[in-house]
């Protein structure tokens, strides 16, 4: 059976010194044939492996579809893939699953608004860059004309 510490000890070690939570004081799982640790390790295993199915399908696409298949698509598929990896891993490592609903949300929200606002900011660089080429090339071209 695994030995858990007092509630209120719990709490007061995560409001004071937090070295005390890393230094084994707050060992909970002691027996590791314990109930606990058997549901911890399964958790453990079930990130690991769709953490590796990710990052294998990444790969195969990079190996064997790169070649076929246009760089918009594979951009998208590979920007997806990174996004639902990285989602997972602040959604476990980051406990943020654990967390009540609203938080999540407060979380989120301004993470999604980042993610638009960089893909604004390349969209209007680009199409800014695009429009100094192109009055370069007409620039250019009057020159030629008024020779």
């Amino acid at each position: 059976m695994s030995s858990h510490a007092n509630n209120d000890n719990i709490q007061a070690l995560y409001e004071g010194d937090q070295s005390k939570l890393y230094s084994g004081v707050m060992s909970h799982h002691s027996d590791v044939e314990s109930t606990e640790s058997k549901t911890q390790i399964k958790k453990i295993w079930k990130v690991f492996w769709v953490l590796l199915a990710i990052t294998i399908v990444e790969v195969f696409i990079g190996m064997q579809l790169s070649h076929s298949v246009s760089r918009e698509i594979l951009a998208f598929v590979y920007l997806s893939l990174t996004l639902v990896k990285a989602g997972f891993i602040v959604y476990v490592f980051m406990h943020l699953g654990d967390e009540k609903k609203n938080f999540m949300v407060t979380v989120l929200i301004p993470l999604v608004l980042f993610v638009w606002f960089i893909i604004a900011f390349l969209a209007d660089g680009s199409f800014w860059l695009h429009m100094n080429d192109t009055s370069k090339a007409r620039d250019h071209g009057t020159e030629q004309i008024a020779k």
